[in-house]
């Protein structure tokens, strides 16, 4: 089968971060573009989920609510329930119309 080149242009940094990871792996880039170019071939998707990052983490996120969670205790402003907040959801549609 004839071979072709491939080009790939990516940040230094990474490309060896890269390498090195194949080395680990006991292959080089080739190789490891090949195993990734047959893989989406034979399955005719990329073999690994695509997906935005989050960019608040659990944990910033969990700090988020508790502070929130703090500063409606300190400003003694109720705990609403579902109920609640679904009545006042339907107020402001109400509103509106």
């Amino acid at each position: 089968m004839a071979q072709a080149t491939f080009s790939v242009r990516m940040d230094e940094s990474l490309k060896n971060q890269f390498d090195n990871l194949c080395k680990e792996f006991g292959m080089n880039a080739s190789t490891a573009f090949n195993i990734f170019a047959r893989a989406v071939v034979r399955e005719r998707k990329i073999p690994f989920e695509i997906s935005a990052q989050s960019s608040i983490s659990l944990e910033d996120g969990r700090a988020a609510f508790n502070a929130l969670r703090r500063s409606a205790e300190q400003n003694n402003l109720q705990e609403l329930s579902l109920d609640d907040i679904n009545a006042e959801i339907q107020l402001a549609r109400n509103s509106k119309a």
